[in-house]
């Protein structure tokens, strides 16, 4: 899991491939639980597809920009699109089934 502070390095990478963004903090004790567990799934079965964490802390702005008020909050871009957002509360599982959906339509 890539930490990204620049927004230029995180629309290069929403721009130009397959990219999970997961909107954190260090005082968010969801955040710090979900992202091993997040990253795991990422690597086990889409390793194709970055996986990036923004600390809202040091990186107010990126954040407000992507209208991320409140945490966890989890972004799937392909090539530039917004696919999938969710937040507070979700589940990992359908997460996961989520993304297998729309990443099996992506490379069909």
């Amino acid at each position: 899991m890539q930490t990204l502070l620049s927004a230029d390095q995180i629309e290069h990478l929403k721009a130009t491939q397959a990219v999970l963004l997961l909107f954190g903090g260090p005082q968010c004790g969801v955040c710090q639980a979900i992202k091993p567990k997040l990253e795991r799934l990422m690597v086990q079965k889409y390793p194709e597809i970055a996986l990036v964490y923004i600390d809202c802390g040091e990186s107010p702005d990126i954040c407000a920009q992507h209208s991320v008020f409140s945490l966890p909050v989890v972004h799937f871009y392909i090539e530039g699109q917004l696919f999938l957002e969710r937040g507070r509360s979700f589940s990992l599982l359908e997460l996961g089934e989520e993304i297998e959906r729309i990443y099996r339509l992506w490379t069909a």
